[in-house]
């Protein structure tokens, strides 16, 4: 018996339609890495102008807190990192501990409410205490009944928690800085929906310990911008390649 020769050739050429399809396909790969490399690059400007933006609004002077006919307005765009001011009382029996994790070690941000002299509240965070200083007993030097004016920074609310793990307020567990939740279980009216940072002003007993906010901006986005146009011209180079490959492949079965 003898073998019936094959009629189809392993170097045979792919059709006109085969080829044309593979090589749209690049391209719109590529253009598609080309556009998400653009993106990283818009997303690059608008990173810089943000940090530049909230380090003029950190280093400038302190303006009064937005009251209650702003609070609408107040947006973390527009907003946070503002350096502001604040007069009022601090009401230490609605004091509120969130756990924190500083350069300091871990321990709680004490978040104390400042009644103004019009009634609105502005809830504070006057910083840092290590653990074995939560409860306010443990501290009994920095509690501070008189009438006191915060300077600071303008913090946008944190709601519900962080990302693995959630507000217990029914337990007295705090993981983020959720105003609406602090007002609501301190029975607190009139709270404005943000929260102010204090600066490092030293408060009575040196506890808390003021003037720790980190001002921290993940800025990848040229490394991002490099990777997806890097694999745009790997693409485009493949579908140039395929279509050499395929002219010299019809040129030797000719």
């Amino acid at each position: 018996m003898t073998d019936t020769p094959s009629t189809t050739s392993p170097d045979k050429p792919r059709s006109m339609l085969k080829l044309a399809i593979w090589v749209l396909l690049l391209l719109l790969l590529t253009a598609l890495l080309i556009g998400l490399g653009t993106w990283q690059v818009q997303r690059l400007h608008w990173k810089l102008d943000l940090i530049a933006r909230v380090d003029a609004r950190v280093h400038a002077p302190a303006v009064p807190a937005p009251g209650p006919a702003q609070w609408a307005d107040v947006t973390a765009e527009n907003s946070e990192y503002k350096r502001v001011q604040v007069s009022g009382t601090f009401l230490n029996d609605k004091e509120t501990q969130v756990y924190a994790s500083t350069v300091l070690g871990p321990g709680y941000w004490v978040l104390t409410p400042l009644r103004e002299a019009d009634g609105t509240i502005v809830i504070v965070n006057r910083g840092f205490v290590p653990t074995e200083k939560r409860k306010p007993a443990t501290r009994p030097a920095d509690q501070i009944s008189d009438e006191t004016t915060v300077t600071g920074l303008l913090r946008i609310n944190e709601p519900k928690g962080t990302l693995l793990r959630s507000n217990v307020p029914a337990e007295e567990r705090w993981y983020s800085r959720d105003v609406n939740a602090i007002a609501d279980v301190r029975g607190l009216q009139n709270v404005a929906p943000y929260f102010i940072d204090a600066d490092d002003t030293k408060n009575p007993g040196d506890l808390p310990v003021g003037g720790l906010t980190q001002i921290v901006f993940h800025n990848s986005h040229i490394v991002y911008a490099i990777t997806w146009y890097g694999l745009a011209v790997m693409t485009l180079g493949l579908a140039v390649f395929l279509v050499y490959f395929e002219r010299q492949r019809a040129k030797a079965v000719r």
